[in-house]
């Protein structure tokens, strides 16, 4: 899930904010992949119009030597 998604179907990074219970500039810091339990609540509040792309969301394994 992008974040431009998100702003574009709520509307607003302050629409985003309120609808998640959170300030704006928490939202401003969000990379363009939307963090993991946030993306899924989203996916919730939305009722599935926005989706969790799960393999977008996994962050490598660091491999141990």
């Amino acid at each position: 899930m992008k974040k431009t998604d998100v702003i574009a179907h709520f509307g607003s990074k302050a629409k985003v904010a309120s609808a998640l219970g959170l300030t704006k500039s928490a939202v401003t810091q969000w990379s363009e992949t939307i963090p993991k339990l946030r993306a899924y609540e989203i996916e919730k509040l939305t009722k599935g119009k926005l989706k969790v792309e799960p393999k977008q969301n996994i962050r490598p394994k660091n491999k141990i030597k």
